[in-house]
C-alpha cells in the first residue's frame, strides 16, 4: 500500500473513531445518565461526577480529532491521547471484575478501549516511522 493510501486509511479510521467520545460525551453531558437509560441519579453529586467524566471524554474526542490532519506527526498527543483511553478501560475492567458484566453499550467501549485504541497507537507510530524514514 502507498504511503499516501495508508496516511488516508489511518487518518479515515481516527476520524471516524473519534465519534464515540464526540457523540457519546456530548449526549451524556445534555442528558446525564438518563442517555444510558436510567433515572435521574440521587444523590446529584453523581449526576455530576457523570456529566464532568462525560466532557473529559468529550475533550478527548476533540483532542484526537486534532491528531487527524498531520497524523504522521503526532505520534506523543496521540500516545497520550492513548493512554488515557487504555487506562479508562482498565479503569471499567476493575468494575467488570468487582461489580459485574455492564451492558453491551459498555462492553463495545471497553473493545475500543483496550483493543481499537492499542491497534491505532501500534499503526500510528509505525505509520510515522515509516513516513520520518521515506522522508530522509
Amino acid at each position: 500500500m502507498s504511503p499516501r493510501i495508508e496516511k488516508r486509511l489511518l487518518q479515515a479510521i481516527v476520524a471516524v473513531a473519534c465519534l464515540v467520545p464526540l457523540i457519546t460525551g456530548g449526549w451524556s453531558i445534555l442528558h446525564g445518565p438518563g442517555f444510558l437509560g436510567h433515572p435521574p441519579v440521587i444523590p446529584v453529586d453523581l449526576d455530576s461526577h457523570f456529566r464532568y467524566i462525560s466532557g473529559i471524554f468529550f475533550a478527548v474526542g476533540i483532542a484526537f480529532a486534532s491528531c487527524v490532519p498531520g497524523i504522521e506527526t503526532k505520534g506523543p498527543r496521540f500516545r497520550l491521547l492513548g493512554a488515557l483511553v487504555i487506562m479508562g478501560g482498565l479503569s471499567r475492567a476493575v468494575s467488570l471484575i468487582a461489580v459485574g458484566v455492564p451492558s453491551k453499550g459498555h462492553l463495545f467501549a471497553f473493545a475500543m478501549e483496550l483493543g481499537v485504541v492499542p491497534l491505532l497507537l501500534l499503526w500510528q507510530a509505525g505509520f510515522a516511522r515509516r513516513w520520518r524514514q521515506r522522508r530522509r
